[in-house]
């Protein structure tokens, strides 16, 4: 404790204290610092141990009256925190600064040095340090409670789609742990065709399917059970249940559209190709180049699947390639793509080395393709179009699905920045003389080098699929 004293404008004696005698400066109360802290004590009231619940189970603090944080020691919001334990108390005094003092991180000891300003007798200003030791209490949560009764869950939102892969869902884990969205949930469970995402209250599940309806393409239905009511305060308590089906539609995937879709859409013609699928379906024609963009809600008022599966792929080689200029297409009212080059090209199949037989087509790909490079694509589809994947791998494990997922990622700059991709700095880029010029590579300057997977995920392992 101190007495905080105005500086002097002026030359003046000292005066006698008006308690001990000592000769001191004159101030308000005439008394000696060591008499006045033994005679007022501004910090009377405030408490000098507090107690501060904790969650063992979630890692969360409890702020009065019922809401729970997540703060890390000597954080700035665990001091926030502590000091509203005390707001209670320090109505009648002035808070100057607070600090955390070092603890054994297993003592559940808390110390705060809290410095603290009273105006006392006749205006003097008195500034006092003190520390105030929070102990640390545990008490389980009500969301753990659900937990251990198994009764953890108020809302589900089960995340469909009808497909053979799982690539959608590889991007949807990317967007869910950019934008954090994983923190709510209390499970996440993989199941057939899908993810379940589990939640406590229903305003996060209502987040999480706004999310998805932003993200992609998709429909959903809402159901409720009653789980008991209490007739005397005429509450209900419900379990609600979002179900959310994405459309099974996906990158290079070869479609045909109703004859009412493709009217609708400009004239175009019916087997298209899909090139994207972000919150629309973005298709393209491959004998115009028009393209066009279907919605959820256009979708499921004309739906259309894909023609054929990847497992009806084969592999083809690229015998020639003619890149078709200046002609005059049939197209409709749509508009035409710029980012791609149509082109007839005849491919043969690579198990039909030994034979004369060729194929004819026509692709929107011209600008990727050269005598010698490696496709996929089903016979029955290659009058009409042909699906280009440079590359090729014949591999149908789900290893192989996440490794498309990844080339996606590589060839389509829109789609990398929905995801936060990191650098290792333990792999250094080697420059070959045999790397291909127009090969997809991400560049540095999109990878995030401050930050470590563990740091996105919240720590351990946050992958949601798993095999």
């Amino acid at each position: 404790m101190e007495y905080m004293q105005a500086p002097a404008t002026s030359s003046q004696g000292n005066i006698l204290c008006c308690t001990c005698g000592i000769p001191i400066p004159p101030n308000p109360a005439n008394m000696c610092v060591s008499c006045l802290r033994t005679t007022v004590d501004i910090s009377e009231g405030i408490p000098k141990q507090v107690n501060l619940h904790f969650c063992k189970q979630c890692e969360r603090y409890l702020q009065p009256p019922a809401s729970w944080v997540q703060c890390a020691l000597e954080s700035r919001e665990l001091l926030a925190l502590c000091l509203k334990k005390l707001k209670g108390n320090m109505t009648k005094v002035r808070l100057i600064d607070a600090g955390f003092l070092w603890t054994e991180p297993h003592s559940k000891r808390i110390k705060l040095k809290v410095t603290i300003q009273k105006e006392v007798m006749n205006g003097a200003i008195l500034q006092q340090v003190f520390v105030v030791e929070f102990v640390i209490q545990g008490q389980m949560c009500d969301d753990c409670h659900r937990v251990e009764a198994k009764d953890f869950w108020n809302s589900v939102v089960q995340v469909r789609q009808k497909t053979s892969h799982k690539k959608t869902f590889y991007y949807l884990e990317q967007l869910i742990l950019k934008h954090k969205l994983h923190q709510n949930a209390l499970n996440i469970k993989e199941i057939h065709e899908g993810i379940d995402f589990y939640y406590a209250t229903k305003q996060h599940a209502q987040k999480m399917v706004d999310f998805l309806q932003c993200t992609v393409p998709c429909r959903s239905k809402t159901s409720q059970r009653l789980i008991s009511h209490d007739i005397h305060s005429n509450t209900f308590n419900y379990k609600s249940t979002y179900s959310i089906e994405i459309v099974p539609v996906c990158k290079d995937n070869v479609v045909c559209l109703s004859p009412r879709l493709a009217q609708s859409l400009g004239n175009m013609g019916q087997v298209c190709v899909c090139a994207r699928v972000t919150s629309t379906i973005h298709l393209i024609d491959p004998n115009t180049l028009q393209i066009a963009e279907v919605d959820g809600g256009t979708y499921w008022r004309n739906p259309f699947n894909s023609l054929v599966s990847p497992r009806q792929l084969e592999e083809f080689i690229v015998m020639d390639t003619d890149v078709i200029r200046n002609q005059k297409l049939r197209a409709g009212a749509g508009i035409r793509s710029n980012k791609h080059t149509l082109a007839e090209v005849w491919v043969q199949k690579t198990s039909e080395m030994d034979t004369a037989q060729q194929y004819h087509c026509r692709t929107h790909l011209g600008h990727l393709l050269n005598i010698g490079d490696l496709v996929q694509g089903c016979e029955r589809c290659l009058s009409s179009t042909l699906v280009a994947i440079l590359y090729i791998v014949l591999l149908s494990s789900c290893f192989r699905q996440y490794q498309d997922f990844l080339e996606d990622l590589e060839e389509d700059e829109a789609l990398r920045k929905n995801v936060n991709i990191f650098r290792d700095a333990s792999k250094i880029p080697v420059e070959s003389d045999t790397d291909d010029e127009g090969a997809p590579r991400i560049s540095l300057m999109e990878m995030l080098e401050d930050l470590s997977l563990a740091d996105a995920t919240g720590g351990e392992g946050a992958d949601m699929l798993t095999e």
